[in-house]
């Protein structure tokens, strides 16, 4: 099997503030959406990697 590109990584973090800083200004990736689902007491960060994909960043309780 030969692995052409790659869409999306998912990363759950402990201490999304601190995750959300490092992704974006230490990184530098760009932020395509965030969203807070109520339902999971949850982020959901979308970042954009360079080539097209992108991480999930998740924070849970």
């Amino acid at each position: 099997m030969h692995i052409t590109g790659l869409h999306h990584v998912a990363i759950i973090a402990s201490d999304y503030a601190r995750s959300r800083d490092f992704y974006c200004r230490a990184l530098g990736f760009k932020v395509i959406s965030e969203n807070w689902r109520e339902e999971r007491q949850s982020w959901k960060l979308d970042l954009a990697l360079p080539g097209g994909g992108q991480i999930e960043l998740f924070s849970f309780p």
